[in-house]
């Protein structure tokens, strides 16, 4: 068994993923605040209302092993700008998802994310010895859906009401997947889009 707790650091050229802590949150609201992404209604992104709700929630995941979050940093600047994690982790089927992610606007397209990503599935399958990695985003967001797209994941299909949002609408999900059969072609994929 995988002791989740346990923190991990996963550094690449551009990025180091480290976990999140409670102290964050002043650092992960300047972040979310370059673009203003809590206004994003297809996506849930920590706002001055809802941070502190956001981490206790992640932090009480990890103490229930149901979670693994983490703060990105950028190497250059040393500044959180962003956050993802490994959610829904179901050990004895050895798979799990990564999902919560996102990045402050000035760092999306620039080749962060592709990094955050490769970083995750590479300790997911080397390290954990996951057989699925899974992905989900609302049907509505089709800036996620096609990122997930170019990282090599499959789409499995659509949650139909998955689940309600805070205002009460109903939210498709869009499922996609990695599995360990074809991790190998999807790191060397990834690898040369990092050069």
């Amino acid at each position: 068994m995988i002791d989740w707790q346990i923190p991990i650091v996963l550094s690449g050229t551009r990025v180091e993923l480290r976990p999140l802590e409670s102290n964050h949150q002043e650092e992960l609201l300047m972040a979310a605040s370059d673009g203003e992404l809590w206004d994003l209604w297809y996506t849930s992104v920590p706002s001055e209302k809802t941070v502190t709700r956001y981490v206790e929630t992640a932090l009480m995941e990890l103490r229930e092993q149901r979670s693994l979050p983490f703060i990105v940093v950028h190497k250059e600047t040393g500044k959180i700008i962003g956050s993802t994690r490994y959610c829904h982790i179901d050990e004895p089927n050895k798979r799990l998802e990564i999902g919560y992610t996102w990045y402050a606007k000035s760092y999306q397209r620039t080749g962060v994310n592709t990094e955050c990503k490769y970083l995750l599935l590479k300790q997911a399958f080397e390290q954990y010895q996951t057989i699925a990695v899974e992905f989900k985003t609302n049907w509505f967001n089709f800036k996620s859906r096609e990122a997930i797209l170019r990282l090599g994941a499959k789409q499995e299909g659509v949650l139909r009401n998955h689940r309600i949002n805070s205002d009460g609408s109903f939210r498709d999900s869009v499922v996609f997947s990695i599995i360990q059969s074809e991790w190998g072609s999807v790191r060397r994929s990834l690898e040369h889009k990092m050069k």
